[in-house]
């Protein structure tokens, strides 16, 4: 339990992310512990799964919040599917106590040192498997610490993941004894992170990427619309007239794209085409590119049904759609409700929440030469979808977002910070349009050159660069979390056979 308060305590808005550097120190002593105790397999799941609980409801805390309010539930209903949520999802740190237990149980207290791999096997399970929710994943805790942040060009959040967990391993491992080999690893470790951050900071200061490629003038707009305004007809045409006025003030100031948030449009943008005249008319009369963030309707065809794409729409400088993306990863219970026979009993959050279909393409935007991808809201959180975008050809990382369900909670933070870190690990500028905040833009060595303040109106107008290099992490992909469940299969077979 003592790590799942360390771990929730590593992220922010309340957390410090020198804490995750020991979080998981007393969880690899307890389970290294039993596990030479002999204690059975049950039992280190249950030690890792109650760490877990500890993590998820202290990271995620205010989804119980924002399906009471959003979703209409009455709280405790709320409360509980929040804490089913993150029992969940503490099954993937149960996994993690049990494959190291088994390895214990085979090299002793050595296996400490494959704790890293461990860990980044569940983490990728996590977020491909199963709860498909790579949220709070260990190495996002560390994107704000700019010299080991740049590990990530290598290896991704996976391999920052390793490494934090790779200090808790030597922390650990001096906890269970100070023999004449456990020093020398935890003095290679202790070297390791040196050269890592030292290599990082050396990063830091050349920083060619931002003296190359093609500049650009980004206009962000942040229409900071109360969530209950956006699907009231008696606002819609007061929050189109806000977004219009955005739109001037920042191609005054130079833009040469402008950028609307997810769902920014009251209307859908390509079918009530006179609500959507004014800003083609704009575009057309400044020759400026916008991409709109809208709700999508298709007609189904021979009785099949009806199909809502939560959508960005590229409005080309001569007002005409050139181009749309639609969202491929929905947020479960705030785009659909997973199961919906089993959650008979939360009947008002399914009737609140659209029941949008996913797309399929990961599409480049091309405006007028500049090539560019929008990853929409929870989209930011997977590296492997930043990285299908880049292997396409983006040259610039754009996300739009509508955080408003958040209000000042942890979520905006952690949200802001982990769609950061895809601008190190491939290398690119990344731009944010969020409706009330965090707005603003990142340098391909996660450096936050604009950000705007929560729940404020305002236009940012960003210098950014259109790059085409790309790291060693945008070729590999997530190499280390493939090694981490290659060594973790490995060690489970050994235990069956033998």
């Amino acid at each position: 339990m003592f790590s799942g308060l360390l771990l929730a305590l590593s992220f922010p808005r309340f957390g410090n992310p020198g804490v995750a550097w020991i979080a998981l120190a007393p969880l690899i002593v307890a389970v290294t512990g039993q596990a030479r105790a002999g204690a059975s397999l049950p039992r280190l799941f249950r030690l890792g799964a109650a760490a877990g609980v500890f993590y998820f409801c202290g990271t995620l805390y205010w989804l119980a919040n924002v399906m009471a309010i959003h979703g209409h539930l009455h709280i405790a209903v709320a409360g509980l599917l929040a804490f089913g949520l993150a029992l969940y999802l503490s099954v993937f740190v149960g996994l993690f106590a049990v494959v190291l237990g088994v390895a214990t149980r085979r090299r002793g207290a050595a296996a400490v040192w494959l704790a890293p791999l461990f860990w980044v096997a569940t983490e990728w399970l996590r977020a491909w498997l199963g709860a498909d929710f790579p949220w709070v994943l260990l190495g996002s805790s560390q994107t704000g610490v700019l010299p080991i942040v740049q590990f990530a060009s290598l290896t991704g959040v996976y391999g920052i993941s390793a490494l934090v967990v790779l200090v808790s391993s030597a922390a650990a491992a001096l906890a269970l004894g100070t023999d004449r080999r456990t020093v020398i690893r935890a003095a290679v470790t202790a070297i390791t992170l040196v050269t890592i951050a030292t290599w990082g900071a050396w990063r830091l200061g050349r920083s060619p990427l931002t003296s190359s490629g093609t500049p650009v003038r980004v206009g962000l707009l942040q229409g900071n619309v109360p969530q209950e305004a956006k699907s009231d007809p008696a606002y819609r045409d007061a929050i189109t007239d806000r977004y219009v006025s955005l739109s001037r003030d920042a191609i005054g100031a130079g833009a040469e794209l402008v950028i609307w948030p997810e769902a920014s449009t009251p209307f859908y943008f390509d079918i009530e085409s006179n609500l959507a005249a004014p800003v083609r008319r704009l575009a057309a009369e400044s020759r400026v590119p916008f991409v709109i963030g809208t709700d999508e309707f298709e007609r189904g065809r021979n009785g099949s049904p009806d199909r809502y794409y939560n959508t960005a729409v590229l409005v080309g400088a001569t007002g005409q759609t050139m181009a749309n993306y639609r969202k491929i990863r929905l947020v479960p219970f705030g785009e659909y409700v997973p199961f919906k026979k089993l959650l008979f009993f939360v009947g008002p959050l399914i009737e609140a929440v659209s029941d949008f279909s996913a797309g399929t393409t990961p599409t480049i935007f091309d405006a007028g030469g500049r090539k560019f991808s929008v990853a929409i809201c929870y989209e930011a959180v997977y590296a492997g979808m930043a990285r299908a975008f880049v292997e396409s050809g983006s040259q610039l990382l754009t996300t739009i977002t509508n955080d408003a369900w958040f209000g000042r909670s942890s979520a905006a933070f952690q949200h802001f910070d982990q769609a950061a870190l895809r601008a190190v690990e491939q290398g690119r500028y990344l731009v944010r349009a969020a409706n009330t905040g965090f707005s603003g833009a990142v340098d391909p060595y996660g450096r936050v050159l604009a950000k705007s303040a929560l729940f404020e109106t305002t236009s940012l107008t960003v210098d950014v660069r259109l790059l085409t290099d790309r790291t060693l992490y945008s070729r590999i992909g997530d190499a280390v979390a493939y090694a981490g469940l290659i060594v973790s299969a490995l060690v489970l077979i050994r235990r069956r056979r033998g």
